[in-house]
């Protein structure tokens, strides 16, 4: 080993490793969307924001696997774990399965639901949902494990090769953008399983319900699904409730407008990585878990606030470099929008935490707070400007929420 290496081992954890592997993640995937917001135009670019929000919807979704898988993970062993990644495997196929052949049989009404060009692009993105699920077991056993350099890895190659090939497609052959998008999304989502642990997936096996709390992984399973659930509709559904309520014009205009304001959530979202699984250590252990809270909420808070206040004071500047002058007439509200986007991911930071601990009740707030969000855009949508002043109303309510259940919380158990 070299001396440099030695320096490099001992100066950059796995964790901050991998948290700058999401940096770089991140990055490529805003690339991705920028790319085809400029290529494509706003018009072109809704069909593509409608593609890419069911990717975020199924990455929610896919997340209940994931998180359950990091969490046993830490607290299995030996037998019981392998059991246990056996039935994830075994359930994340089904399921992705049934999701799969449900999306391409209603494909097109999906296409008339939400205004797309075609239907073909909903059926080639069924396709894929199935590895994706096998994909997010993976790296729920990574994320567990602490894995982080295997974790870092299958987040890349999905990311490179959906920026590498959609990008090819368009330009070499002549085939509908909405199309060519979903090609790109289909076959990432083989690339997102390197590395691939093949050896732990075994469907034959028999499994013994002795060999782990199949109970206690129910239950968790259940309240991160419903919480996986709250997020879709927090996060996605001001995205297609805006392409069912307007013209395909607007609707590119505001999922430029949404890309651009979730920029403080996708920060927030490597946090969450790294909470999860500490927690659930210290909780074992014995510690305290409140200290790591109170940290990564500062985190979150700093970053919000500093991409809300670039986002006021030089919002013509930001959209032009990301988008082009096509989309300067969402420059009035990138600030409200992002104001929105960071008040949620703080709210998420504590749902995280106690999802973690076992406790449910900011998890069910948050499912409330979601369907009021998206009930607000149903009843008050005369124009964007109202969209993303709905959104804000309530998630200032959920922050203040959540915030007031964790400290009556501490209280108790000071008492």
């Amino acid at each position: 080993m070299t001396i440099n290496d030695k320096i490099l081992k001992r100066t950059i954890t796995p964790e901050q490793l991998f948290m700058l592997s999401v940096l770089i993640v991140n990055g490529g995937n805003y690339l991705y969307n920028l790319v085809l917001g400029r290529l494509l135009g706003p018009e072109a670019f809704a069909d593509a924001a409608v593609l890419i929000t069911f990717l975020l919807v199924l990455s929610f979704m896919a997340m209940t696997f994931q998180l359950v898988t990091a969490k046993f993970s830490v607290l299995f062993e030996a037998s019981a774990f392998s059991s246990f990644i056996s039935k994830m495997y075994r359930n994340a196929v089904m399921v992705g399965l049934v999701l799969g052949v449900a999306i391409i049989v209603f494909s097109k009404q999906l296409q008339q639901l939400f205004n797309t060009s075609s239907s073909t692009l909903f059926v080639i993105f069924g396709l894929g949902v199935p590895i994706y699920f096998l994909m997010s077991v993976n790296r729920g056993i990574f994320q567990g494990k602490k894995a982080f350099k295997s974790l870092s890895i299958t987040y890349q190659t999905e990311m490179l090769s959906r920026l590498l090939i959609t990008l090819g497609i368009l330009f070499l052959l002549d085939i509908p953008s909405s199309v060519a998008v979903a090609i790109g999304i289909f076959v990432s989502f083989g690339f997102g399983l390197v590395p691939f642990k093949i050896k732990m997936m075994r469907f034959n096996e028999v499994i013994a319900k002795t060999d782990y709390k199949a109970k206690l992984v129910r239950n968790f399973f259940i309240i991160t699904a419903f919480y996986e659930l709250t997020q879709i509709i927090i996060n996605n559904s001001d995205i297609l409730l805006v392409k069912h309520y307007f013209e395909s014009y607007d609707a590119g205009l505001y999922a430029a407008l949404a890309l651009i304001g979730r920029i403080v959530y996708f920060v927030a979202w490597m946090f969450v990585m790294l909470l999860l699984p500490t927690v659930v250590q210290l909780k074992k252990e014995g510690r305290p878990t409140a200290p790591i809270l109170f940290k990564y909420v500062g985190y979150i808070s700093i970053i919000a606030s500093t991409i809300v206040l670039g986002c006021a004071l030089f919002p013509k500047m930001v959209i032009s470099m990301l988008f082009g002058s096509s989309y300067l007439s969402m420059a009035p509200l990138l600030w409200k929008y992002a104001l929105a986007t960071g008040l949620f991911a703080i709210s998420n930071i504590f749902a995280y935490y106690y999802l973690s601990l076992d406790r449910y009740i900011p998890v069910v707030l948050s499912g409330l707070f979601g369907v009021l969000q998206m009930g607000l855009i149903i009843f008050f949508h005369e124009s964007l400007s109202e969209v993303v002043t709905m959104q804000i109303v309530a998630m200032v309510l959920l922050l203040i929420v959540q915030i007031v259940f964790f400290f009556l919380d501490h209280l108790q158990i000071r008492e």
